[in-house]
């Protein structure tokens, strides 16, 4: 599953597409922001052969499946 966009809307919280189409807005503070000063979030873009987010040249990279989690996108139970 790979990230497809990403639109920035303010401080950390971005609205993210995946290529399945699931579409959410997040607040990636809690994930990124020790490593990612607010003044750096503009450097985001999506490594276009891994499909995952990053920041600063790549030096700080998020797998989209930890994007998918953190957006809350999995199916935790299945329908019995």
């Amino acid at each position: 599953m790979k990230l497809r966009l990403i639109e920035h809307q303010e401080a950390y919280r971005f609205m993210l597409t995946f290529e399945n189409g699931a579409r959410r807005e997040v607040d990636l503070q809690g994930l990124i922001g020790q490593h990612v000063a607010l003044d750096d979030v503009k450097t985001a873009r999506i490594d276009p052969e891994w499909g995952c987010l990053e920041f600063l040249d790549g030096r700080v990279d998020i797998e989209p499946k930890t994007l998918f989690r953190y957006a809350g996108l999995t199916k935790d139970k299945q329908a019995a």
